[in-house]
């Protein structure tokens, strides 16, 4: 058994966002970080691997600074890793993305027992399609929105969080699984992990090694293979300083009121 976790780099938007004069992020001047909702991914593979010593791949798509990522994820528990990554894959949508990356998670094979898992969603896109369309790609059932997962034998019971409460599913292995916060706290990288990383596999897959696969074809993956772009981006103007009403509750209350009416608010 093994479970293949798709995870990305994105840009650390809690820091300044820079934007190019086109609109688009200038990635190349903000700090990245591991994917949130990944990370959740990842330590639920990881927790899985404690209990039934099954092999855990991580798999990624982007330029080589990427690799660095896989590394971490390497010194927190995973076995393998894989860095997709090409010039023909530049530009890709979630469409084309999720191409890619089934080709490739393709490629390390999915048998009758494995999982994928995947975050929700990414914080520079937030758009959480990517993990549904590699399912569909692969022809594997799926479960969004993983709060909790429990694994018995080839079936798997997922607790799905929604906007007005839970739902618990049953699904059998082969599957695919998208994982929110709410799942587990990652853990963090051991100092034997750190020291055992750089002798773990960690492959690269460019246009070479999947160009062969059916998903991989000039007009599925990178710009041309993209049904959506981004029209543009921004920052937000920051908003006013607010105004601190100090006094007894009775005398600030008044004042409050007196001056949403003099903005004609109440």
């Amino acid at each position: 058994m093994k479970i293949i976790v798709s995870i990305k780099q994105v840009p650390d938007t809690s820091g300044k966002v820079a934007v190019n004069p086109d609109g688009t992020l200038n990635r190349a001047s903000m700090q990245t970080i591991t994917n949130p909702d990944d990370m959740n991914a990842l330590e639920a593979a990881l927790k899985i691997k404690d209990a039934t010593g099954c092999k855990v791949i991580v798999v990624t798509m982007g330029p080589a600074p990427a690799a660095g990522m896989l590394r971490e994820a390497l010194a927190m528990g995973a076995d393998e890793a894989i860095l997709v990554s090409a010039r023909e894959f530049g530009g890709s949508d979630t469409y084309a993305t999720s191409q890619i990356l089934a080709a490739a998670i393709n490629k390390v094979g999915v048998e009758a027992d494995d999982i994928v898992l995947c975050g929700r969603q990414a914080i520079d896109g937030d758009t959480a399609q990517v993990g549904p369309q590699i399912a569909e790609k692969l022809h594997l059932p799926q479960v969004t929105y993983a709060a909790d997962i429990q694994k018995d034998g080839n079936t798997i019971t997922v607790k799905r969080m929604l906007e007005d409460g839970y739902m618990t599913i049953k699904v059998q292995t082969p599957c695919l699984i998208t994982c929110i916060k709410e799942l587990n706290e990652p853990r963090y990288m051991s100092i034997g992990g750190i020291y055992e990383t750089y002798s773990k596999p960690l492959a690269t897959y460019d246009y070479e090694k999947l160009k062969d696969h059916p998903l991989i074809d000039a007009t599925t993956i990178g710009l041309k293979g993209s049904p959506t772009n981004i029209f543009r981006s921004f920052t937000p103007p920051q908003k006013g300083v607010g105004m601190m009403l100090e006094g007894a509750g009775k005398e600030t209350c008044e004042k409050l009121a007196g001056i949403l009416a003099d903005k004609h608010i109440i």
